[in-house]
């Protein structure tokens, strides 16, 4: 029973940094109208948030080497209620991207929720938790696109706000005090963790594929948003929020990863899926709604599994830090997604949609390279 309570925690922490991480986007388009920005610019809340994520996400590793998990992960959760709620009464673009920055800053500390549990059993609470992720990207674009059409953009973040709080609670009740965890000596023994895993040939190219990945999701669900707000589609914010459906074919798919590695292997794997996601992709640039959905769903689906492999990878390479190890990770992956939403940004002015389209689909190519050649070493 205590293992459920365990694993519940991990998907609910998941849920709670990822339902905040993309509560703007379905209402990306109507904000830019708000404030009379381009898509460009309102973009920037996207990037205000993966930045401050990959800033902090490296010390928030060493720090819970030090103080320990859950202490971290409980105060963080209950903490983004703050400027969740003071996003609602922002009343200019550097406002709600100040208060991002500020929330992104909070999230890392939930990232480590996984950290303990020995390395058989890395891919399953590497599912857990990115099923989780992935009921809370859903309900963090469908809840504000619903809501905002029903009662305003403030309110959106209202209710963001209290879905967080209620996963802050369930994460305090179910999450055990750490039973496997060992203290570290120290922020500088964790920094020189950190160096050493920044040495490691085979973590380098696992961080690389990571940037790819948030690069590629942040790239693909912000400006997709764009195209289909925008003539001959029309999408309001509800129908942009329930575009992210799509989102949820993660988590049926992602708790499988494990065993798909056992079968054909981790390199191999990853390289399909890519192959995958990039058919996927280039799926978007055709006209017909059912297709655009069914290539975001393919997206969604390929990208969270290539996730659920690579942070399941890099916590079994690591032998010791695992949790700066995972810092840095995650430091690498939201730099992807600032990436994703600022270069794109410009792409997105220059040459549209199909111009995103192409430079999501050679971002994908580079990580099948990386896969190919890098984890070529790889046991699994």
């Amino acid at each position: 029973m205590a293992l459920d309570f365990r694993a519940l925690a991990v998907a609910t922490a998941g849920f709670t940094a990822f339902v905040n991480l993309y509560s703007p986007q379905a209402l990306l388009p109507e904000l830019a109208l708000e404030f009379g920005v381009g898509a460009g610019d309102i973009s920037a809340l996207m990037t205000a948030g993966t930045a401050a994520i990959a800033l902090t996400a490296p010390f928030t590793g060493a720090l819970a080497d030090v103080l320990g998990r859950k202490r971290l992960i409980t105060a963080a959760a209950f903490a983004i209620v703050v400027p969740t709620l003071i996003m609602a009464l922002a009343t200019s673009v550097p406002q709600l991207v100040f208060w991002r920055f500020v929330q992104g800053l909070l999230l890392p500390p939930i990232f480590t929720v996984g950290d303990e549990w020995p390395p058989a059993d890395v891919p399953r609470v590497a599912g857990l938790f990115i099923s989780g992720s992935s009921v809370g990207g859903f309900c963090g674009r469908f809840v504000t696109g619903a809501v905002a059409d029903l009662l305003g953009w403030r309110v959106s973040f209202a209710a963001v706000a209290l879905l967080t709080l209620a996963g802050g609670l369930i994460v305090t009740i179910a999450l055990p005090r750490e039973r496997r965890f060992v203290r570290s000596d120290g922020f500088f023994a964790s920094a020189r963790q950190m160096l050493a895993h920044l040495s490691n040939p085979l973590l380098l190219a696992i961080y690389a594929v990571g940037f790819g990945v948030l690069f590629n999701f942040i790239a693909t669900f912000t400006y997709v948003s764009f195209h289909l707000a925008a003539s001959p589609y029309y999408f309001t914010p509800t129908l942009l929020g329930a575009l992210f459906a799509s989102y949820l074919g993660g988590s049926l798919v992602v708790p499988w990863v494990g065993r798909a590695i056992a079968l054909f292997g981790r390199r191999r794997f990853v390289l399909g899926i890519i192959a995958l996601w990039a058919a996927g992709t280039l799926m978007l640039l055709a006209p017909p709604v059912p297709v655009i959905v069914i290539g975001l769903t393919l997206c969604a689906t390929c990208g969270l599994s290539c996730q659920a492999v690579s942070t399941g990878y890099v916590i079994t390479i690591a032998k010791e830090g695992r949790s700066a190890a995972a810092g840095l990770y995650a430091s690498s992956f939201y730099i992807g997604g600032s990436a994703g939403a600022f270069l794109v940004g410009f792409v997105w002015d220059a040459a549209g949609w199909t111009g995103c389209v192409a430079i999501i689909v050679a971002s994908q190519a580079i990580m099948a390279a990386i896969v190919a050649t890098a984890w070529e070493r790889s046991r699994g």
